[in-house]
């Protein structure tokens, strides 16, 4: 033998209602004959009031559109208006105060954050200036500079760094390819 299978597809037959027992529930008999016509009385009144009241908005609705149409609103001017009036309700809303209150704040503290930064920059770069390390920095190019000039021919003096590296970028302007080459072929003639 075969074991039995369970499940939603039993092999077993449905087992038969009681017949009788489904005979002695009738809906129907709860209801008297008198109510029964007086709720189809009332339902036909019902029916009949909802097609008037339908025939009734039709008509509304019609006059309605050729209002507007007479006023001239259209589909996008109501949209608009709609738009404006909810924007309007958002900006009134607490929370959208609240929002703009702690946004302004933060732009506050963030232009106060970068303002102090700057400051403190340029306080470290006046810092490093001052250092000894760039002062030695600052002889040795003078230093050079004087070297070099002393040696080129220059006036001998060096002035301060400043003044050194105005003469230096004073002189690379002057002397030019062109210059050179006019000034050597001249001398040759």
């Amino acid at each position: 033998m075969e074991p039995r299978q369970q499940g939603l597809l039993d092999k077993e037959s449905l087992k038969e209602v009681d017949e009788d027992m489904v005979s002695e529930v009738d809906l129907n008999n709860t209801v008297t004959e008198e109510e029964r016509e007086e709720m189809e009385n009332e339902l036909t009144k019902l029916e009949e009031e909802i097609t008037t009241l339908k025939q009734v908005l039709a008509s509304k609705e019609k006059r309605h559109s050729e209002l507007k149409q007479i006023l001239g609103i259209t589909p996008l001017s109501e949209l608009r208006q709609n738009f404006s009036k909810s924007w309007y309700d958002m900006q009134s809303s607490t929370a959208y105060k609240k929002t703009s209150e702690t946004l302004a704040t933060a732009g506050q503290r963030t232009s106060t954050a970068f303002s102090n930064l700057g400051t403190t920059i340029t306080r470290k770069f006046g810092d490093m200036r001052n250092s000894p390390s760039f002062k030695s920095f600052e002889e040795k190019v003078e230093s050079t500079v004087s070297n070099i000039k002393s040696k080129v021919g220059g006036t001998g003096g060096a002035g301060s760094f400043e003044e050194v590296l105005s003469s230096a970028a004073h002189a690379s302007a002057q002397d030019t390819p062109t210059n050179n080459v006019t000034e050597s072929s001249e001398r040759s003639c």
